[in-house]
């Protein structure tokens, strides 16, 4: 890694500064400052960044790629809402030595993150913090303020005597393991280690049985147990002379439980675990509203970084709003607005770079505001997918949808994987395109097809001339190549499930405002969930959601609508239950819907709980038993330390919503013991969200978000589990976690 490099720190095409760029040596931190007055501009952890990419992958670096090369150019980009770095080296070596250094310094954070790992980066991080002469060693004061910082009201006399205790050179400073014996001492886990000595017969190890005991009976873990503890052991005990006699220590024990395999997050759940070969219908889809938007609805701006981001989170339903740019250019922004604008062509690149990067399968792309002109550039892309049958007017491309002979109106995601549906407005049906002559059209003679033909026509005289007058004007105002692009996801007014029902295709969709859905489910509950047995519904924000607010995506949920879009941009409950459900399924973007939703004669409805079919209510009980190394509030005062509690909160139908709080604990976010036991009954279980919250409580105001992890009841592990923590923006901030036990009973 170079140190004090000179480089280009550019915020725009005529805003480019020369800074000097340095790795500290603790290899934790790296600082820029102004090569003109030598002063430290800022300075960022490796732990705040997420990735590194390389080339013109940003608007700055695109807007000046006549001047730099892509070699030359990298993209720092981090974690949450914060802002990214832009840069230009001055050579193509340089940049790589920056770009290899810094991923091999985040790569170890890559997930599962293991105990020993994080405790050390913690450690690390914490010594340089508090070293404040940077002598490499810390005196008694240095550990007073020390605590402060890590959230700790430590009495002076306790603190001192393990500051004593683990002065083991006795030189009246600590350093090197002297401090990390500190801080083991301090981060001693009682409640972990009465729990291990419960199960333990010497209360210094588990045998491979003692083990299998703790599994089978607190863990619930009732298959291949055996094996199960013999490889928690392989994996978690530090001591190699432990692992030959096949027993856990006590430091195993709690490394165990602060793994993957000791979360509440069914480890088995994060991976792809559900049936892919259903109708579309019959998924909820991860959905974005004006994806292209970064900040608010009418001055916000416009940028790829929100399609990037989006689809990095699993989203798999983007919008892009298409309008007349110069030179037949199609422009993306949001129109009769002020927000800015990218080019189309930027838009396709990016999807094209990370569309299906993470384990995905197609997305939708919803667009409006097209001329004629601009849709037939919109329309030349090779990542479209096509129409069962029809000719590929433009030869075949890498992620082309081919259906054969007589396939399904209604297609999987697994037969979609990899490819991309367009959502819009199209001339006729889809059957109108497959009817014309040629080799491939779809076979009619078949006793459905001749059927579904036979319906269709009865359905025009029906219709009569309004169909016909509705056509021509859509062939003045529709590009055909356009049209042509859209199969599936065919735009149309709703105007009420009998009118659906009789003359809706599964190809089809609508779009609702979230108050419009409000008023169907309100009045038509059942109807709802049936509708969204066989096609595909989308709902909007309202547009007096100016500043990206949200609306709770759970009630829309209730009654089955698929694609549900949300402003990603905007943190909150709102967008925390969507990643907390599409969290699982490898983190898809899909997520199946349960039996009773996926039938078209369904009697469920969500406000009358007993409509559904299956077992009675489930009693869902949680212990909130301790927390671990809580973060302090966002711009705290100094020395301020937190007053922790704990909210769990349900959302799902509404005989479900509930919330339970224990009480806050004084002075502690380092440690809080609530040992406090909150219980709910759920009646659809199949449809709840599990959001643990922690809050700084605060008597005369507001209470203060610490953090908060959240989860679909379906991925729930019960037992003895941590639950770790995530930020408002959703990202991890290890090691904040709480510890908790889980029970479910009917």
């Amino acid at each position: 890694m170079q140190q004090g490099t000179l480089m280009r720190k550019v915020k725009s095409k005529s805003w480019k500064k020369q800074r000097y760029f340095k790795l500290q040596e603790d290899c934790m931190t790296i600082w820029y400052q102004s090569k003109r007055t030598g002063k430290t501009e800022s300075a960022f952890s490796i732990s705040d960044v997420e990735t590194v990419r390389e080339g013109h992958q940003s608007e700055v670096l695109q807007s000046v790629a006549e001047e730099f090369p892509p070699e030359r150019c990298f993209t720092i980009v981090f974690y949450g809402r914060r802002g990214n770095l832009d840069l230009i080296a001055g050579s193509a070596e340089e940049a790589q030595c920056w770009v290899q250094g810094l991923r091999q310094l985040i790569e170890p954070r890559s997930f599962p993150l293991t105990f020993a790992l994080v405790s050390r980066t913690w450690i690390r991080d914490w010594f340089q913090k508090a070293d404040k002469n940077k002598d490499g060693r810390m005196n008694f004061k240095e550990v007073q303020h020390l605590l402060k910082m890590m959230n700790v009201d430590m009495n002076e006399d306790h603190a001192l005597r393990l500051f004593q205790d683990a002065d083991k050179s006795e030189s009246g400073t600590l350093e090197g393991e002297e401090f990390v014996l500190f801080y083991k001492a301090l981060t001693q886990r009682e409640e972990v280690l009465s729990l291990f000595q419960e199960f333990s017969e010497d209360g210094k190890k588990l045998t491979l049985l003692e083990l299998v005991d703790f599994l089978q009976q607190q863990q619930l873990e009732d298959e291949g147990t055996e094996e199960l503890a013999m490889e928690l052991i392989d994996k978690y005990e530090p001591s190699e002379t432990a692992r030959a006699r096949h027993v856990l220590s006590a430091d195993g024990f709690l490394m165990y439980l602060c793994s993957p395999e000791g979360s509440i997050f069914n480890p088995q759940h994060r991976a792809l675990w559900q049936d892919m070969s259903q109708p579309l219908c019959h998924y909820f889809i991860s959905s974005s509203h004006n994806t292209y938007l970064i900040e608010d609805q009418i001055c916000g701006q416009s940028s790829i970084e929100g399609y990037i981001r989006a689809l990095k989170r699993g989203c798999r339903c983007l919008e892009v709003d298409c309008w007349d740019g110069p030179n037949g250019e199609p422009m993306v922004y949001h129109g009769h607005t002020f927000t800015s604008k990218i080019p189309f062509r930027e838009v396709v690149s990016t999807l094209g770079k990370y569309a299906f990067k993470v384990r995905h399968l197609s997305p939708g792309a919803g667009g409006r505001g097209w001329s004629l002109v601009g849709e037939d550039t919109c329309a030349e892309g090779s990542w479209l997918c096509w129409p069962p049958a029809v000719q590929d007017p433009r030869g075949q491309g890498p992620w082309r949808c081919w259906v054969a002979q007589g396939a399904s109106l209604s297609p999987t995601p697994q037969e979609l994987k990899h490819k991309i549906l367009l959502k819009g407005k199209k001339i006729g049906r889809l059957e109108d395109t497959l009817d014309g002559p040629g080799d491939e059209a779809l076979d009619m003679s078949d006793d459905d097809n001749g059927a579904e033909a036979e319906e269709e026509r009865r359905r025009a005289k029906v219709r009569g001339t309004q169909h016909g007058s509705a056509l021509q004007k859509d062939k003045e105002t529709l590009a055909q190549a356009l049209s042509d692009c859209v199969i599936y996801c065919k735009n149309m007014p709703f105007r009420g499930f009998q009118e659906a029902r009789s003359h809706s295709r599964p190809s089809e969709i609508s779009s609702l405002s979230e108050a419009k859905a409000r008023k169907l489910i309100r009045d038509e509950g059942n109807e709802f969930v049936r509708h969204n047995a066989w096609q595909l519904t989308r709902i909007y924000p309202s547009g007096m959601r100016t500043d990206s607010s949200n609306y709770s995506p759970q009630e829309m949920w209730n009654v089955g609508c698929q694609i549900v879009a949300l402003n990603f941009q905007t943190a909150g409950m709102e967008m925390d239950l969507c990643d907390g459900l599409f969290s699982q399924n490898g983190c898809c973007g899909y997520v199946l819907k349960p039996p009773f939703m996926r039938d078209k004669e369904t009697l469920f409805n969500p406000s009358d709980p007993s409509s559904r079919e299956g077992p009675g209510p489930i009693t869902l009980t949680i212990q909130v038993i301790s927390g671990q190394q809580l973060p302090k509030v966002a711009n705290s005062k100094e020395g301020a330390i937190i007053d922790p509690l704990v909210r769990v909160e349900i959302y799902g139908v509404p005989a479900d919503q509930a919330h339970q709080e224990t009480k806050y604990i004084e002075n502690n976010g380092f440690n809080p013991r609530w040992d406090e036991t909150l219980q709910f009954q759920l009646h659809v279980p199949e449809l709840a969200l599990i959001r643990f919250v922690v809050e700084d409580y605060d008597k005369t105001s507001r209470n203060d978000f610490v953090g908060q992890f959240t989860l679909a009841f379906a991925n729930i592990k019960p037992g003895y589990r941590h639950i770790h923590l995530l930020s408002k923006d959703g990202t991890s901030i290890p090691p904040s976690s709480l510890f908790v036990h889980i029970r479910i009973t009917e």
